[in-house]
């Protein structure tokens, strides 16, 4: 973690603090360092980040009254 931290510019702590929730909002340069650092795309990181899409028929007649 050190060496991540080091080669996208920041401190062991602040990385330390992204990934406990501590830094919840991590600033967008902050998120393109380590997404560099790492060999990710910002589409990338986007996707990943993003919540996963209902599978097909989820959510549709299930029951539940509207």
């Amino acid at each position: 973690m050190v060496e991540v931290a080091a080669a996208a510019g920041l401190s062991a702590e602040t990385l330390r603090k992204i990934e406990t929730g501590r830094a919840p909002t991590p600033a967008f340069f902050t998120v393109a360092a380590l997404a560099g650092t790492l060999g990710l795309s910002l589409d990338e990181v986007a996707v990943l980040a993003s919540p996963p899409e209902p599978a097909e028929g989820e959510g549709e007649g299930n029951g539940a009254a509207a």
